[in-house]
């Protein structure tokens, strides 16, 4: 019979279970905070290649609050845009929010200055609570050329930068980013176009990302230039007019950068600890756009693609395999795992670890695991076949002791002595006679065999079961004789039975000749059959010294050695019973056992009558 190998449906199954497992984890807030870490790691490890080149801080820096103070801070303003009148900046990007009226003077001279440059973007902001928008001041509203919101985004379970909202909207009013303005006026492009996945700013497209919360909000990933943007002090402007220089034909933004009076003071990735101010990172955005270097996030769908892939590839290789090359193969996958993100990154897109380096660690191991204990478990099969057959060989060997000695002294007896010729005859009769029972013997045992395995399908003819009792009782008689037994045989049924007559025969001789073995001598042995309730029982009881509970609970496990066994002196190996139980359940039918410690046995057969048609 072809052995089979390990079933394949399992892996597949646990490679299932194992891949919800982990897309369920990869949403977890440990798993996004672990794909926020990677990410921060990664965009150190792969860096911007190009360094900022139009974008430059105009910083109002501690020198300059030391020098013009907070209440002539516009009049500094104005003063530095009259000094970027000559330096003809690209644009020029305010991040302050000139909502408030202050000296009618210096607000006069902030919006002149402002009109000189003509590209001039102002801040709008959100009022926390509210709702409503900060706009600029009237006066200076007519003078800017677009206004743009300044809000960054940090994350909501760590704080951190990396992101911007590329528009905000409420109460009908929508602005873009304030970078995303300054990009508008640098290229003297008409209005900023969209899609459900990028904005278009002329020939420049951003691509966006759309988070999972309510608000849907168009998300741009920032990368930060590992070297920052170029400061120039707002106070260095304005005395010294060769700063100008550094200024000109760029992208400006103006904002605050002192450690003391910026109130938008954010962690980046980059940060290293330091927060950078919202016009430094409004400045990166700008720069993003201006060399198109973005990073798209991996679409959904690609990411479970890839989850079912290392899924499937690695329970392909335990249901296939099934050997060392398994866990190559899935060693591979976690490699492939954790390495995808850093092959796609520096292409400018970011695809999280967590979920398909979860699937295929938790797949790995789930599948190895299951792999482990099937191993182990035919490893503990094989060895139990093993030493099952190597019992059994012990006992076909004891079994066959009787006729082969019946066989060696018959022949010794032909050979030594003339013998007439009635005894000759009836001495090869004998020998003739125990040479078929060796054989059906040893064909019984090995159909037996077969049998436990599933190998053999059991013979399904009609028998009488009382002529089956009648031979076997013929057959155990001597051994009776031998110890003046009285093999008592009581009322038979007629009834008839269906299955295998040799297995039924071998079924109750080993009872009748056990009953003998194990009775003392002198006593009594008794046989009879009935039937009840459309069930035929054999039964066969003896006077040996009976059994208590603990051995009748033992009673059909193969090679358990009774007590009166050890107590008799008899030789055996205990698998004779248990081959009876396997026989009697073949034939849809139980072995019965009483017995009372002191007064003997009963085992009883119990199986269904046939039904005449």
């Amino acid at each position: 019979m072809k052995q089979k190998g390990p079933p394949r449906l399992p892996y597949y199954i646990i490679g299932a279970l194992s891949m919800m497992l982990a897309l369920a984890a990869g949403w977890t807030r440990l798993a996004v905070q672990i794909d926020n870490y990677h990410y921060d790691w990664t965009l150190k490890l792969y860096p911007p290649v190009k360094p900022a080149q139009d974008a430059v801080v105009l910083a109002i820096d501690d020198l300059t609050y030391r020098k013009y103070t907070q209440r002539h801070m516009r009049r500094a303003m104005a003063l530095g845009l009259e000094r970027l009148t000559h330096a003809q900046p690209k644009a020029v990007a305010i991040d302050l929010i000139l909502s408030e009226k202050s000296e009618d003077a210096e607000d006069q001279e902030l919006a002149a200055a402002m009109k000189k440059i003509s590209k001039v973007v102002l801040s709008a902001d959100l009022v926390p609570g509210s709702g409503d928008w900060e706009e600029p001041y009237g006066l200076f509203a007519p003078a800017a050329a677009a206004v743009g919101h300044v809000h960054a985004e940090p994350d909501t379970y760590d704080g951190v930068s990396r992101y911007i909202p590329l528009w905000k909207a409420a109460h009908g009013t929508r602005h873009w980013a304030l970078a995303l303005e300054a990009a508008r006026m640098a290229t003297n492009a008409g209005p900023i176009g969209e899609s459900p996945s990028e904005v278009t700013i002329g020939k420049l497209s951003i691509p966006i990302r759309a988070p999972r919360n309510p608000e849907k909000m168009r998300l741009m990933y920032v990368r930060y230039r590992p070297r920052g943007i170029e400061h120039v002090s707002l106070q260095d402007l304005i005395e010294k007019p060769g700063a100008a220089e550094r200024l000109r034909n760029k992208v400006v933004f103006l904002g605050v950068t002192s450690q003391s009076m910026a109130r938008d003071r954010l962690v980046t990735p980059n940060s290293a600890g330091t927060p950078m101010t919202g016009v430094e990172i409004h400045a990166h955005v700008y720069e993003a756009v201006a060399q198109q270097d973005y990073l798209r996030q991996a679409r959904d769908y690609l990411v479970l693609l890839t989850c079912i892939l290392l899924t499937l590839m690695t329970a392909t290789g335990f249901a296939l395999v099934n050997n060392w090359q398994s866990y190559a193969i899935a060693a591979v996958q976690i490699a492939i795992a954790h390495a995808l993100p850093h092959f796609l990154f520096p292409r400018g897109i970011f695809f999280p670890l967590m979920a398909p380096a979860a699937c295929a660690w938790l797949t790995g191991i789930c599948c190895s695991a299951y792999l482990y204990f099937v191993v182990r478990k035919q490893l503990n099969r094989s060895e139990a076949d093993r030493t099952r057959y190597q019992q059994a060989i012990h006992f076909v060997s004891h079994e066959m002791k009787s006729p082969l000695t019946a066989i060696q002294g018959s022949s010794e007896l032909m050979s030594r002595y003339n013998l007439s010729e009635e005894k000759r005859k009836q001495i090869a009769g004998m020998i003739n006679s125990e040479s078929k029972r060796l054989a059906r013997m040893i064909q019984t045992f090995l159909d037996v065999e077969r049998l436990g395995e599933g190998q053999m399908d059991l013979k399904r003819e009609p028998f009488c079961m009382q002529d089956v009792v009648i031979v076997c009782v013929e057959r155990a008689r001597p051994l009776a004789e031998r110890k003046k037994i009285d093999l008592h045989v009581g009322e038979l049924s007629p009834d008839d039975v269906s299955g295998d007559r040799e297995l039924m025969e071998y079924a109750v001789y080993n009872l009748l000749s056990n009953a003998v073995k194990y009775s003392p001598q002198e006593t009594k042995v008794d046989v009879a059959t009935r039937t009840v309730n459309g069930q035929l029982m054999v039964s066969v009881s003896d006077q040996g010294i009976g059994m208590d509970d603990r051995e009748l609970k033992k009673i059909g496990t193969r090679f358990y050695r009774t007590e009166r066994a050890e107590k008799s002196g008899e030789t055996g190996t205990g698998i004779g019973l248990s081959i009876v139980s396997q026989i009697v359940q073949h034939h849809g039918g139980k072995l019965d056992v009483s017995s009372v410690p002191g007064k003997g046995s009963c085992f009883t057969i119990v199986v269904p009558v046939l039904v005449a048609k």
